[in-house]
């Protein structure tokens, strides 16, 4: 069996991310980790937010106003990070609300600096919290502040505050059951907004209109700012809007990085269309039919993939289902691997991002004892997976633009003759 893709955790100061290039004696499985590695420095949010800002400079006049700085979501401290690199001691205060667990060293002590670590994917009391403070840091900006709003996929769970008559156990059992019940993230933020006093816009509303900048991570189809963090700095919900909004890095950018890496190899790309959004048992049936037919060596796919749960759920998240589904259709296929990996380092409510899966991964489960079609029925794909050695753990990455697919097609002798680059070592993302 080869060894896991697990990147070792210590006790490092750092916060670091970026699976360990692992010498399984299969240098495709490095190669595949480095068109990941490519992905995720193509929508890096500390980088996006500090090009963007150098790019588009605060408003003129605005030169000595201090700026109010709050970021949202799971990539909220790199974004932060990246806002502090361009405006430095511009920013005033900052509050940065993330999942628990993503909170850098960088931005630990840092004067005028609130942290928060919230709830995700399901929402609890933390998150009921986070969301009044959030609430009264809009209320009691200064008049002389110059507002910037720093949003990411994950600020749905992460902040809320509840319409009259709603408690935290409805919203518990909402987001449980449309969780388990597949609904796509579109959706899904549609609806959590009829449930909330600060999403859809009504966060927005809150500034009456005063000049107000908000920069996003998309992770939802058509990257619309209406359903980003279902809408927490959207189109103002009355009154008027006077935000200007910038997506600054989506799942479309991840893929291009990683098609851009692979080309710069020697290797042939090929794209998917459009966002992936359908059941992952039925995507990986696609992801691997195309593969198989590709006249090129690497095929790369972005989005969100849905699970609709059995009663009772094993442990895994979408993309560890999906590739363990693509590892029964692959099995034999000597040529063929394939990634599945959410870009923010976590796949549902496990800690890793999802697993890479090669010809074998189905007979080493065997040998352990498992069954694979049980484990996708149970929605246990993380046990299988773990037995195979095929998880794949990256750490928080500072960015979240939903999930990549990539798979390769490319016998190891072949990929033995690649650049080095592309065979092996580790490589780190330090933020």
């Amino acid at each position: 069996m080869p060894p896991s893709s697990r990147a070792a955790h210590g006790a490092s100061s750092k916060w670091c991310a970026g699976a360990e290039l692992t010498s399984s004696g299969d240098p495709r499985r490095a190669l595949l980790l480095t068109l990941l590695e490519a992905a995720l420095e193509a929508v890096d949010g500390r980088r996006c937010v500090r090009e963007a800002l150098r790019a588009e400079p605060l408003p003129p006049g605005a030169d000595a106003a201090p700026v109010w700085l709050a970021a949202v979501g799971k990539a909220a401290p790199a974004m932060a990070l990246g806002a502090y690199d361009a405006l430095g001691g511009r920013i005033a205060r900052a509050l940065v609300i993330t999942r628990a667990g993503h909170t850098p060293a960088g931005l630990e002590g840092r004067a005028g600096v609130e942290l928060i670590a919230s709830s995700h994917p399901v929402p609890d009391e933390r998150s009921l919290a986070a969301g009044a403070r959030l609430l009264e840091w809009v209320q009691a900006l200064p008049p002389a502040a110059e507002p910037l709003f720093l949003i990411s996929g994950g600020a749905s769970s992460l902040v809320e505050v509840l319409r009259t008559g709603l408690t935290l156990a409805d919203l518990e059992a909402f987001t449980t059951r449309e969780l388990a019940a597949g609904t796509a993230i579109g959706t899904l933020n549609t609806r959590r907004i009829a449930l909330s006093r600060i999403k859809g816009g009504r966060l927005t509303a809150q500034l009456a209109g005063r000049p107000a900048r908000a920069l996003y991570i998309s992770d939802v189809p058509g990257d619309d700012p209406a359903l980003i963090g279902s809408g927490l700095l959207g189109p103002a919900s009355e009154g008027p809007d006077r935000v200007t909004r910038r997506v600054v890095a989506s799942v479309e950018q991840a893929v291009a990085g990683a098609a851009a890496a692979a080309r710069a190899l020697g290797l042939g790309v090929h794209t998917g269309a459009r966002r992936f959004d359908e059941d992952a048992v039925r995507l990986a049936a696609r992801c691997a039919h195309e593969l198989r037919l590709s006249q090129s060596a690497v095929c790369v796919w972005g989005g969100e993939s849905t699970v609709q749960l059995p009663p009772h759920p094993g442990r895994g998240g979408r993309n560890q289902h999906l590739a363990l589904a693509a590892a029964r259709l692959i099995a034999g296929q000597a040529d063929l691997m394939l990634l599945a990996a959410g870009t923010d380092g976590t796949d549902g409510v496990t800690e890793d991002a999802g697993a890479l899966v090669d010809a074998e991964s189905c007979a080493r489960v065997a040998l352990a004892g498992m069954d694979v079609d049980r484990c996708l029925a149970t929605a246990d794909s993380a046990a299988a997976l773990a037995a195979s050695g095929d998880l794949l753990h990256l750490g928080p990455t500072g960015t979240n633009v939903g999930d990549l697919v990539i798979g390769l097609k490319l016998t190891a002798a072949a990929a033995a003759q690649l650049p080095g680059a592309a065979r092996g070592g580790t490589q780190s993302r330090m933020l």
